[in-house]
């Protein structure tokens, strides 16, 4: 058994936005690196049930499926608590993974978008600390992955919302990082790469887009590893070392600004 096998082996681990994508993708590897039980926690009723049962029927006993919308804090903590109590007491991962591409030009947006996307994107992940702190102290650590992106380091036009909520939570992540860190409960933010999940919505997702499952497979490794920032592929890595790289300005401004323009003449462009 290698490294990152091992270190999933027995444990409890919670995701959010868990019966599609990268976070079903999440609960599936897990799995099968020999975590003890998996809790799915997703919006969609119809998905939850079909993949808790499709997990179930392969490992019995070992996944539940919990409807929760994570902008609604009451909501999470009963998520927490019924998850916890599968878990035998324990949550040892949480991946806050629920979340939303929020594109559209700002002149548009009202304070309600704003509101709702960073209703999703990010209290939510705070949410679930909130709740599942209680849980992780009193059993002596756990580990909480927060589902950042790329456009956290590489904001592009058309997608302010998507950067904000996304650049947010990654600084929420690593102040929290060290904040906990003596209390043995670890924070690593985990970027997917480009992936072809549902995100993508009408678009085609780019050429070269990797699976949920090759995206899974990178996080849960960087994460193992106790990474503080995880990268999904080589093109979020390349990019959150050149967007604040004063060396690196102009060719960043030259490429931002040639995706705006593009954008801007209706062909989408990343």
């Amino acid at each position: 058994m290698g490294e990152t096998e091992a270190y999933y082996r027995d444990k409890c681990a919670v995701i959010t936005g868990g019966a599609s994508g990268i976070g079903l993708a999440l609960a599936e590897t897990i799995l099968s690196y020999g975590a003890k039980t998996v809790i799915l926690v997703d919006i969609n009723e119809a998905n939850l049930l079909r993949e808790s049962e499709r997990l179930n029927a392969a490992r019995p006993g070992q996944t539940l499926g919990i409807r929760c919308d994570v902008t609604n804090e009451e909501e999470v903590k009963g998520m927490i608590g019924q998850a916890a109590e599968f878990g035998a007491g324990r949550i040892d991962l949480l991946f806050n993974n629920a979340g939303a591409g929020f594109g559209g030009q700002f002149d548009k947006q009202t304070n309600g978008d704003w509101e709702k996307a960073f209703a999703l994107n990010f209290y939510g992940a705070i949410y679930g600390i909130r709740s599942v702190l209680p849980v992780m102290r009193a059993q002596g650590g756990g580990h909480i992955v927060n589902i950042i992106s790329g456009i956290a380091f590489y904001p592009m036009a058309q997608q302010t919302m998507y950067s904000a909520t996304k650049a947010a939570l990654n600084g929420l992540t690593l102040a929290l990082r060290y904040e906990l860190w003596d209390e043995n409960i670890r924070l690593t933010s985990a970027t997917p790469g480009t992936v072809a999940t549902a995100i993508w919505g009408d678009t085609e997702a780019p050429p070269g887009s990797q699976s949920p499952e090759e995206s899974a497979r990178m996080i849960l490794s960087g994460v193992a590893k106790n990474e503080r920032l995880v990268f999904g592929d080589e093109t979020d890595a390349s990019g959150s070392r050149s967007c604040f790289n004063p060396d690196a300005a102009k060719a960043v401004d030259d490429y931002l600004l040639n995706v705006a323009r593009k954008r801007r003449r209706g062909e989408w462009a990343v």
